[in-house]
């Protein structure tokens, strides 16, 4: 219930958002008419087409974003007619046109409210449906909220009835807000007799709102403009909501979000507004062990709760499907990770370290890789991956993020660790910790009964991006590429998104970043559509890593790397040489730099030689 309310009074602070300025004159086109009968029927169409709509978008993948596209175009063109015929109603009776006589009929229907209050009530609400297909509120931290928890658990009631309960409180706003303006109209009207300039100038304010929102202007500056305005009060509500959360579940099997100041970045939390939160240091050990954190062997883990079902894998590798009732009388450490995660591939070689060590004396661990990226989705992909990184355990392939919401996981990468009975004992998020989590595995196996389980601790020489992270000097957030999640742009208008548009260099300050050549930047990566186009980084970090992948037709793309305009050297990463050289030849994160000497402030460039790369995330170590 207290998600209900916190998504209502995140809905209604978008009254004071620059983002609900486009659809204000749509609203306000409707000011002096009865509410019950004009107002309240197309607030109503808004507010369910924009809970329809973003659910879909949420969890319906591809093929529901493009539908919305086609409603968009047919709603901009409806209000625009509308629009027209507010400035010009003398025109409705001499235009013949279908889709202009329909605009003139519902203008008129609205607007004759004392005949026929259904129709009038049916054109209201045909209208409220058109804004709701074009509204696009400001991702704060409250809506963020909702669509990133839509998203890992599906399509639901609960999901379309917060999205619901948001575009109701805009909704509420909107309405006391036309009361308010209502009577003023009312008022102008009456003893100034405005009342058919008003009429016009409302038809401008809608034609203006409609060029606005066909330019990309509702999400383009609006949004970064109402960044400051709204964000802080949401953000309280969400901090609020999560301390309760947090109380109610204490002492439960339940995520806890990071602290603040923990250096817990790359975790990903459906209590984030992005998938993966963007503090600068990496996941380090002691911050990230929850408060069960046994400070011994010998002391009693508490039972957090019982092993999920494992059901919901649209396949295993390496072995056949598993279940926990199988498991039984075995002791299991479940591994939740994504290939192109830096801090899931710098903690496999311990996951594996302990598999081969512990595996005689009952120790099962099973992968359970859920993607973040759509092309972590390919299971080809994830094959590979396994296979790369020497991965011989069972891994469950979570496309749908069944298994993952089973646990009611937040985070990659998380351990489980759970004893003989199936009961889960201890948890961890994120990087580090890792003797204390050996341990566990040591005195989950005890318990267990096994006899003569070793006590020393492995040995782990990881290489490449693999090894551990200078947490230490990293001073660089994770940052994504694609605009649904992208920050620190260089440019403060963004980029231009689903659309091909060449981009200049400019010189960026500390963990800007930038493009040149043409590009088009969609939700998740930036596509190169010319050769020579290059992505460069103002970065403080050891090592600097970069999501890529080829083009749609599959072919290598050939690069260059510069580190302040020149090759390298010796601090060239695992996937480049010392001139900098390198292929994309598969979807995956590629090590591009790793210092030599001393860590400092760098500009890193990146150069493709042929089109059609994607490009989708910097991460730093």
């Amino acid at each position: 219930m207290l998600l209900f309310v916190l998504a209502y009074l995140g809905g209604v602070l978008t009254i004071v958002s620059p983002c609900i300025l486009p659809v204000l004159p749509f609203v306000f086109a409707r000011a002096g008419q009865p509410f019950l009968r004009s107002t309240l029927p197309m607030l109503l169409g808004m507010a369910a087409t924009f809970a329809a709509v973003a659910t879909l978008a949420a969890v319906g993948g591809g093929w529901a974003v493009q539908a919305n596209e086609y409603g968009r175009y047919a709603a901009i063109v409806l209000l625009a007619v509308f629009g027209i015929v507010l400035l010009f109603p003398a025109l409705s009776d001499y235009l013949t046109r279908p889709l202009v006589s329909l605009g003139a009929r519902l203008s008129q229907s609205a607007d004759q409210s004392t005949r026929g209050g259904g129709s009038a009530i049916a054109a209201s609400l045909l209208l409220g449906v058109a804004t709701g297909l074009l509204w696009a509120p400001c991702a704060g931290p409250v809506l963020g909220l909702i669509l990133t928890g839509a998203a890992l658990q599906g399509a639901n009631v609960g999901t379309t009835l917060l999205l619901l309960a948001y575009a109701l409180g805009a909704a509420t706003s909107l309405a006391l807000a036309l009361l308010i303006g209502g009577k003023v109209y009312q008022a102008m009207k009456r003893s100034l007799g405005l009342g058919e300039w008003l009429r016009r100038g409302v038809g401008v304010a809608v034609l203006v709102a409609v060029v606005a929102i066909a330019l990309g202007l509702d999400t383009g500056f609006l949004t970064q403009a109402s960044l400051a305005s709204t964000n802080v009060l949401e953000q309280g509500l969400v901090d609020q909501f999560r301390q309760q959360k947090t109380a109610d579940n204490a002492g439960a099997m339940k995520s806890v979000v990071m602290p603040a100041g923990g250096g817990g970045s790359m975790a990903m939390t459906a209590n984030n507004q992005t998938m993966m939160s963007g503090n600068p240091a990496a996941m380090s050990g002691n911050s990230m062990m929850m408060a069960m954190k046994p400070k011994g062997v010998a002391e009693q883990l508490p039972v957090e709760g019982q092993m999920p079902p494992l059901d919901g894998a649209v396949q295993w590798l390496n072995s056949a499907p598993l279940t926990a009732e199988q498991l039984k009388g075995k002791v299991v450490l479940v591994d939740f990770w994504t290939y192109s995660c830096i801090n899931c591939l710098r903690a496999i070689p311990y996951v594996k370290a302990w598999a081969e060590k512990y595996e005689d004396q009952g120790l099962v661990v099973i992968g359970v890789h859920s993607p973040e990226f759509a092309f972590e989705k390919n299971v080809a992909n994830v094959k590979k991956a396994i296979s790369d990184l020497g991965i011989t355990y069972p891994v469950a392939v979570d496309n749908d993020y069944a298994i993952w919401r089973a646990f009611d996981n937040e985070y990659w990468p998380a351990h489980y660790f759970i004893d003989a009975k199936g009961q889960i004992r201890h948890h961890h998020f994120g990087e580090g910790d890792y003797d204390q989590s050996e341990r566990v595995i040591q005195q989950l196996l005890a318990e267990a009964g096994k006899t003569n389980v070793s006590s020393d601790i492995v040995d782990v020489k990881a290489t490449g991006a693999e090894a551990a992270s200078d947490a230490a000097n990293v001073q660089s957030p994770e940052t994504y590429i694609g605009y649904q999640r992208s920050e620190n742009f260089i440019d403060d208008k963004g980029t231009i998104n689903d659309a091909a548009h060449d981009y200049v260099a400019a010189t960026p300050k500390l963990n800007e970043w930038g493009l040149t050549g043409n590009w088009t930047v969609g939700p998740e990566q930036a596509s190169l559509n010319a050769a020579d186009g290059s992505i460069y980084y103002r970065f403080h970090a050891r090592d600097l890593h970069l999501v890529l992948g080829p083009g749609a037709d599959g072919k290598p793309v050939r690069f260059t790397v510069t580190v302040d305009g020149k090759a390298p050297g010796d601090g060239h990463g695992v996937d480049t040489d010392t001139d900098g050289n390198g292929t994309v030849t598969g979807q995956r994160l590629y090590q591009l730099v790793r210092e030599a000497g001393p860590v400092g402030d760098h500009t890193f460039e990146i150069r493709f030689l042929d089109p059609g790369v994607q490009a989708f995330a910097f991460t730093f170590g």
